[in-house]
């Protein structure tokens, strides 16, 4: 990063904003294999990362590429891959291991129709509950998404800090259009937005070092893997010093650990926009681009003097609930405004005052849902009286 006192100003895809924040943040490392419509993530990449000091690998397959973000983020840099649906499907595995063995990374999914090969090159926002539950077991994620450029530049640098402070892989879940479309960019001058550096353990060399011993914070310090400290990592489930153990009371200690270290801050990891929610009689829920078609509505109609209002999301997991439950308690009606069968649909649901009075308005025919979607529906609701 240069040591400019003034912001770069640029009109880019918000795939490229994603680069942007990334090397912003300290990117080091990218491994991944090209699938629309991420591919433009790795072609920055690949110019700009070896520019920063960095490393760019094309690797054989996606399993091959999340293996290489471990390993690397292990020996001490900041690291990430990028994918689409199905490449996300193949990274399940390796970001399972990512989470039991507690490795910074950062995980990009521009989200296109699927399931299977789907619709290659249109819009969806189908993958949701694949961030949350792909990799199996019990365990936690952290989930972010935008509707801008701008917001893709800022939630990329979150995410890494989120990775780093928590020593956790991180997913960014953008979509199709947000990764595509260009906009205006703005980038501050390095060191305006905090970057949370990697937490390195003070213990000396030759001095025994527990890799898996959080400190009161709850932070675990690392040690680059291969320098100074010899210590064992493993998927399996493992005691303090890393080694294998069935030991009951550990494991149960150990999962817990890894949930709670996200669940219990749920509210303190949720990031969100809000516009006119605090008198909204008609609230929309929204994130990524169908956010874009909701505000243009809340726009247009509070223009025309009706209370409506919009919340937009960009933290999906671990899923804000008591942010979701404060801001609809006003409501009279929320619309939940998705490209999915209504994937966050159903955690609303689950946690506001009334969950008979949620409206499911979406897409899933590689459209984006339009403001005029979003009319129609509420006429419909509003036409029954509710």
């Amino acid at each position: 990063m240069s040591h400019k006192t003034t912001p770069d100003i640029c009109f880019v895809q918000g795939n490229e904003a994603c680069v942007r924040g990334a090397l912003y943040a300290g990117l080091r490392f990218f491994a991944g294999y090209p699938i629309t419509p991420s591919t433009e993530i790795a072609e920055h990449l690949a110019e700009q990362l070896p520019r920063a000091g960095g490393r760019f690998i094309q690797m054989e397959d996606e399993i091959a590429s999340m293996c290489a973000v471990c390993g690397a983020s292990l020996a001490g840099a900041k690291a990430m891959t990028a994918t689409s649906g199905p490449g996300f499907s193949l990274k399940q595995e390796a970001i399972g291991y990512a989470v039991m063995t507690e490795i910074p990374c950062v995980v990009v999914n521009v989200q296109r129709a699927g399931p299977s090969t789907g619709l290659a090159t249109k819009v969806a926002q189908g993958d949701v509950n694949q961030a949350r539950w792909g990799t199996h077991g019990d365990h936690s994620i952290v989930v972010l998404t935008a509707s801008s450029v701008q917001d893709v530049f800022n939630v990329t640098i979150e995410a890494f800090n989120i990775a780093e402070t928590y020593r956790t892989p991180v997913i960014l879940l953008f979509d199709e259009v947000v990764g595509h479309m260009r906009e205006k960019l703005v980038i501050p001058p390095e060191g305006e937005i905090p970057v949370v550096q990697r937490l390195r353990t003070e213990v000396k060399p030759g001095v025994n070092y527990h890799p898996y011993l959080p400190r009161e914070d709850g932070r675990l310090p690392m040690s680059d893997f291969g320098g100074a400290h010899r210590y064992n990592v493993t998927g399996l489930y493992h005691d303090i010093w890393g080694f294998p153990t069935e030991n009951p009371e550990q494991v149960d200690k150990l999962i817990h650990h890894l949930v709670d270290k996200l669940e219990n801050r749920a509210e303190k990891l949720a990031l969100w926009k809000e516009y006119y929610v605090e008198d909204a009689e008609h609230l929309l829920i929204s994130y990524g681009s169908s956010a874009r078609s909701a505000r243009h509505l809340v726009e247009t109609r509070r223009a025309k003097g009706d209370r409506i209002g919009l919340l937009e999301l960009q933290t999906l997991w671990p899923f804000p609930a008591q942010l979701v439950r404060e801001k609809t308690a006003k409501a009279k009606n929320i619309f939940m405004v998705e490209m999915n069968m209504g994937q966050v649909l159903a955690q609303v649901k689950q946690v506001v005052q009334r969950p008979d009075r949620v409206f499911l308005v979406n897409s899933m025919d590689g459209q984006m849902v339009t403001p005029a979607d979003i009319g129609k529906i509420m006429r419909v609701v509003e036409g029954r009286g509710f």
